[in-house]
């Protein structure tokens, strides 16, 4: 996101349900490396490139937990 405004489409992608979403950035093409972020948890951390498919097929195979009221 050029403009600094990630958190904006983080923020969009929550409203619609995605559960997973992947940041690139300027550390993607310096250490082939993407963010994954968890909708739910707001979890976030950083991956090869090369694995990133299998992480979020792995993710999204995994039971569903309804997140705690707080």
């Amino acid at each position: 996101d050029d403009s600094g405004q990630i958190g904006r489409r983080y923020r969009r992608q929550d409203e619609i349900g995605t559960p997973y979403a992947l940041t690139i950035d300027e550390q993607t093409l310096e250490y082939d490396t993407v963010t994954i972020r968890d909708r739910d948890s707001l979890e976030q951390v950083r991956i090869p490139i090369a694995g990133a498919r299998e992480v979020v097929l792995d993710r999204l195979a995994q039971e569903w937990k309804t997140p705690k009221p707080e």
